[in-house]
């Protein structure tokens, strides 16, 4: 099954503008972890190419998933929520819903980039510089030809 294609900024936007909201109803550790694995998420973005800062993202949004489930479940209160409060709970728990989904899309960018056993077969665009074939004369002047090599 193929994935769409999804910006990795568009993840960071939607799970930060949740967060943001969900911060309403649950503080201390939730912010913490959810705001520091968006970090991680902008490293990966301003780093395209590197592998470590799109796989700990990837760590880091599935350590989130359980984390969330944690503090809202302690947290989340029946009664005694105001409506803002529960506004605020409702996006908490929405973020927590998409987060693996945003796994797969940020799984597939690690795959892209050429995390877990190499490079994957999309990206063949480039040709490869190993050849079987060795060349001729790597030295091929023509004070070369006809000479054996002098030994000091």
């Amino acid at each position: 099954m193929e994935l769409p294609t999804v910006n990795l900024k568009t993840i960071l936007l939607v799970h930060w503008l949740l967060t943001t909201w969900g911060c309403i109803a649950f503080e201390g550790p939730y912010p913490w972890a959810n705001f520091t694995i968006l970090a991680l998420g902008v490293w990966a973005v301003a780093q395209r190419d590197s592998i470590d800062a799109i796989s700990l993202f990837l760590g880091g949004l599935a350590a989130t998933i359980f984390l969330d489930i944690v503090h809202i479940s302690i947290f989340y209160q029946r009664t005694g929520f105001s409506d803002t409060e529960r506004f605020g709970a409702g996006m908490a728990i929405l973020s927590l819903l998409l987060k693996p989904l945003s796994c797969c899309f940020v799984y597939h960018m690690y795959r892209e980039r050429g995390g877990f056993l190499g490079p994957s077969q999309e990206r063949s665009d480039y040709q490869t510089i190993d050849s079987s074939e060795a060349p001729a004369d790597p030295f091929g002047g023509s004070e070369s030809r006809g000479h054996a090599p002098q030994g000091y």
